[in-house]
């Protein structure tokens, strides 16, 4: 379980981040068209997952944006944008922004993603929704840099994420 904090108070999540050196736990998420994806349908590319509780919220949506910008540069490399928010909320954003750089994936029917990468909030106002971690993976499926963000507001540390490609 990590302890991090939302507005400078102490929260938990519901377990740890899964380990570099790992593989990375396979996932059901949906998609903007309501369809599943897997770990499985990434196969071949690094992936940075940026996850965070809510898109509509301000830090949450700076780092779509961000994430967005940088991604049109990374060579074999897709951005999954993901958390507990419904895709039609997740496409609505994107849209009303233009983002096109990213792929937004959603955890909204059972959590299932948050809880097997350990990073489910487990108690506070937002328990149940996401903690704001990023997650690179490369194309074997090898996780190969985490970070789980200490203040829920605060953004990742885009550099050393990027870094990790």
């Amino acid at each position: 379980m990590a302890a991090i904090t939302l507005g400078g108070n102490p929260i938990n999540t519901s377990g740890s981040l899964p380990s570099v050196g790992s593989k990375a736990p396979d996932f059901n998420l949906i998609k903007e068209d309501l369809s599943t994806v897997t770990l499985a349908d990434f196969s071949g590319s690094k992936l940075v997952l940026n996850i965070f509780p809510s898109v509509d919220t301000g830090t949450c949506a700076t780092s779509v944006r961000t994430f967005n910008a940088k991604a049109s540069e990374l060579l074999n490399t897709k951005v999954l944008c993901i958390s507990r928010d419904l895709p039609f909320a997740q496409k609505r954003f994107c849209g009303a922004e233009g983002l096109a750089n990213v792929i937004n994936l959603s955890d909204f029917k059972n959590g299932s993603f948050g809880k097997d990468y350990g990073l489910e909030i487990a108690d506070s106002v937002f328990a149940g929704l996401h903690s704001r971690v990023v997650i690179i993976i490369d194309e074997n499926g090898i996780i190969k840099y985490t970070e789980q963000v200490s203040e829920i507001a605060n953004e990742p540390n885009y550099d050393a994420a990027l870094a990790a490609l």
